[in-house]
């Protein structure tokens, strides 16, 4: 991608193109990636997309999804990959379809995509961390000055972080590893399949117990709640045990209307170890 090029909005990032016989080629976009590595949240918004596009071709067009649960196996390289399609289950409430992402005949991802219909009403009960709807003037924008280089999706999301969780940036190495942050699409709106992207776009949240470098995910299961209304999607992200090798990190994330769109949980490689 050049320095003039504008990036492809996350909608047409996700296509798929039908081979017609339940596989589907995708092109993983650098402004899409981490490094030299496509995002691990943009990757499962891809697998729940071709389950979406195959049960359309089954003439189910309204699935939406509902649960994603993904192995990361090898990490795909930027450009074009395959993907296949297993329609486990079809039911009245919930159909499973198996997706698996494969790129020069190599399994990269494999996951199961359940979907079904989003609830459109309020919520019964409900409880959300107290992030501020909306990013605080002193946010830090991944994007811009206090850039990593290596946050490609900066050129396709608006990504605000809150200073005081982020202490890794000030050269600190013994905060939380918790981290509040607001994310939105540079182009649209955000839709169920961007809240997936939301669940997995945080810095690692070991940066902040000074465990830096690459975070490869293992593992990650997202549950997507309801459709996400305009705006700002904020984020907030715990860890329960950073063991040896391994942490958990678990995203929750709320939409400009105060609901809960998306719950993510990964076990994930820490860096250094």
């Amino acid at each position: 991608m050049s320095a003039g090029e504008e990036a492809v909005p996350f909608g047409a990032a996700i296509s798929t193109r039908s081979l017609g016989d339940g596989t589907f080629t995708a092109d993983l976009r650098p402004e899409w990636s981490i490094g030299t590595h496509p995002h691990g949240g943009f990757l499962i918004a891809l697998l729940a997309k071709a389950a979406q596009a195959l049960l359309a071709e089954r003439g189910e067009p309204q699935a939406e999804p509902l649960v994603v649960s993904a192995e990361f196996l090898h990490p795909p390289a930027i450009g074009p990959v395959l993907l296949r399609t297993e329609l486990h289950k079809l039911g009245r409430r919930a159909t499973v379809v198996g997706v698996r992402l494969e790129q020069r005949g190599r399994p990269c991802v494999e996951a199961r995509v359940t979907t079904g219909r989003l609830p459109v009403r309020r919520p019964e009960w409900t409880d959300v961390p107290p992030v501020p709807a909306e990013p605080p003037p002193g946010a830090i924008q991944i994007g811009g000055n206090t850039a990593e280089g290596a946050f490609n999706l900066a050129k396709a999301c608006d990504v605000r972080l809150d200073p005081s969780t982020v202490g890794y940036l000030a050269g600190r190495t013994a905060d939380a590893p918790r981290i509040r942050l607001w994310v939105r699409p540079r182009a649209g709106q955000p839709d169920p399949f961007f809240a997936l992207l939301a669940g997995d776009v945080n810095p690692p949240v070991v940066f902040n117990v000074g465990r830096m470098g690459w975070a490869p995910t293992v593992q990650l299961t997202a549950l997507v709640r309801c459709r996400p209304a305009p705006g700002w999607l904020r984020v907030q992200v715990d860890c329960r045990a950073i063991h040896e090798s391994w942490f958990d990190s678990d995203a929750t994330v709320i939409d400009s209307a105060g609901r809960l769109v998306c719950q993510s949980r990964q076990l994930a490689l820490a860096p250094g170890s």
